[in-house]
């Protein structure tokens, strides 16, 4: 067993090895639970258990600081447990829930712990020793697969007998609980889902998502395609607003002083040079911490361009410590910020007169407007139909549903963050104003929101499977409820946990407490007899 246990660890250190991947979605439960069936030899079994922690942890994502729990240690060691003890899907869940919350502690505590480093990399940034910087960088960033493949390679070689042994005693309503538990669970997914997209002006869409999967029972693919369709035709015959008029929802860059706008530079960089800083834009979040967030990764990605352009230990020095300074917005928009600099930092090796405080107003300025358009915009529609379509897939365990979630998330992703380096290269702050006077960022963000509620609609009622077995009148006459809600509103029991738990989101109720409460009425209404 000690080669199998190893093959399992290597699984889990691959997927925590995403931090230098690009926040490829390599580490969802959906990817690595067949892998861990193909270990074990039932890679059918391994797909559907990832697809049903992909459902229950769908809304599980790292935006700003919020650490969510970390569905990689609790998908493997889930999933192999499960497998090999042969209980399924619901005792998946039942170790999933626990590891991941344990685990969340540990990887907080290394972002806290990472900090320390910062004094050294300041060091660095003094001497100008850039080669220092990388190479804390990296191996800041290693800590975390190394130190999770650790605790996963000793659960299994320590805790696999016992846990088997465990897991054999557990009765079968105990099972049917856990069961009716893991179908109520990705109702918290979807609510998060919600909290970030929801709101009056695009609620009619996730209804009439809900409605194309319930009463007309079309796929998740279809309902995507007619949300792209609708999103075009919205936005398309939106009003544009006065060019004298902003609001609070426009795209703008009061945070910028004009002044620091750079005039077009002369541009010299390489196309090999801009294709470093998107492959070195991959690794972004490898050495994220608590305190400065994101900056090591912005220097690493940024670096190819410094040496490009300073030749004295004064102008690299200066350079480095500028972009230290605390950096934070969302991986998948980066490259554009990390592509203006680019152009900044070259016209200020060009011109002695320029103001290099202006680059580091530029990034600041640029990365909370860029955080919120392309968080919504990967986070809550790309990931969401990759995501739909692979687990309806997946459920039935097909493995093209893995597949075709990768497929659809990442194509846009990598197409986008390497194009969005030229972009930002070539035409900088520019393009972002041209953005702004045409009303591209407003259209976009309303058609992403459209789009991803529409989907996220439809999965209450084709991915939540919540029933009652209740009955009205005698046992000779008696009618079942069910029966009842289905001629009303079909998928009406999913479709009412979801806006409950999305109450209880929007009450700021920890995301961990609605895990367990869920938890909690799933195996107690299973118990009663009043939910299968």
């Amino acid at each position: 067993m000690l080669a199998t246990y190893l093959l399992l660890t290597l699984i889990a250190v691959f997927g925590h090895f995403e931090d230098f991947l690009g926040t490829t979605l390599l580490s969802r439960p959906l990817i690595l639970g067949p892998l861990v069936g193909l270990v074990l030899g039932d890679v059918t079994q391994g797909v559907m258990i990832g697809a049903t922690l992909e459902l229950i942890f769908m809304g599980n994502i790292k935006v700003g600081a919020a650490i969510p729990p970390d569905i990689i240690t609790g998908g493997v060691l889930g999933t192999a447990f499960a497998i090999m003890s042969h209980k399924g899907p619901a005792i998946a869940l039942a170790l999933a829930v626990p590891i991941s919350i344990l685990s969340e502690m540990v990887i907080s505590g290394l972002f806290v712990f990472r900090a320390v480093f910062n004094k050294k990399f300041n060091q660095y940034a003094e001497a100008g020793d850039y080669k220092g910087i990388q190479r804390l960088h990296i191996l800041s960033g290693l800590l975390k697969p190394l130190l999770m493949g650790i605790i996963i390679f000793v659960a299994l070689e320590l805790g696999s007998t016992a846990i088997k042994s465990f897991l054999d005693l557990i009765p079968a309503w105990v099972q049917s609980g856990l069961q009716v538990a893991g179908n109520m669970l990705p109702a918290l997914g979807f609510a998060l889902l919600m909290n970030l997209m929801f709101n009056k002006r695009v609620a009619p869409y996730f209804f009439l998502g809900f409605m194309l999967a319930a009463y007309l029972k079309l796929p998740i693919i279809a309902i995507g395609g007619l949300g792209v369709i609708i999103a075009l035709i919205v936005t398309q015959d939106a009003p544009k607003p006065a060019a004298s008029s902003t609001t609070d929802d426009d795209f703008d860059f009061e945070d910028t002083p004009a002044e620091t706008i750079p005039a077009e530079p002369q541009h010299k960089l390489s196309n090999g040079t801009l294709r470093k800083l998107f492959l070195r834009s991959l690794a972004l979040e490898a050495n994220f911490n608590f305190e400065t967030w994101q900056n090591t990764g912005f220097a690493f990605a940024i670096i190819p361009v410094l040496k490009k352009l300073y030749h004295t230990k004064e102008a690299m020095t200066a350079a480095l410590k500028r972009h230290l300074q605390l950096f934070n917005t969302s991986p998948y928009g980066s490259t554009l910020i990390i592509g203006i600099t680019a152009a900044m930092e070259e016209q200020n090796a060009q011109d002695k007169d320029f103001d290099e405080d202006s680059i580091s107003s530029v990034k600041l300025g640029l990365m909370g407007p860029l955080a919120g358009v392309f968080d919504s915009l990967f986070w809550g529609t790309f990931k969401v139909i990759a995501a739909g379509v692979g687990t309806s897939l997946a459920i039935k365990g097909n493995i093209l549903g893995p597949l075709l979630f990768l497929i659809i998330f990442n194509v846009p992703h990598l197409l986008l963050r390497y194009n969005l380096t030229f972009i930002g290269y070539n035409a900088g702050t520019k393009f972002l104003q041209n953005l702004s006077k045409g009303n591209v960022m407003d259209k976009l963000t309303s058609g992403a929101a459209i789009l991803g509620l529409m989907v996220v609609g439809a999965m209450p009622a084709t991915l939540m499977n919540i029933k009652t077995p209740l009955n009205i009148g005698s046992s000779s006459s008696a009618v079942g409820v069910q029966g009842i809600l289905d001629q009303i509103v079909p998928a009406m029991i999913p479709l009412g946990l979801t806006f409950l738990v999305y109450y209880f989101v929007k009450k700021q109720v920890k995301t961990t407490w609605l895990l367990l409460g869920l938890l909690v009425l799933g195996f107690a209404g299973s118990i009663i007899h009043l939910f299968v």
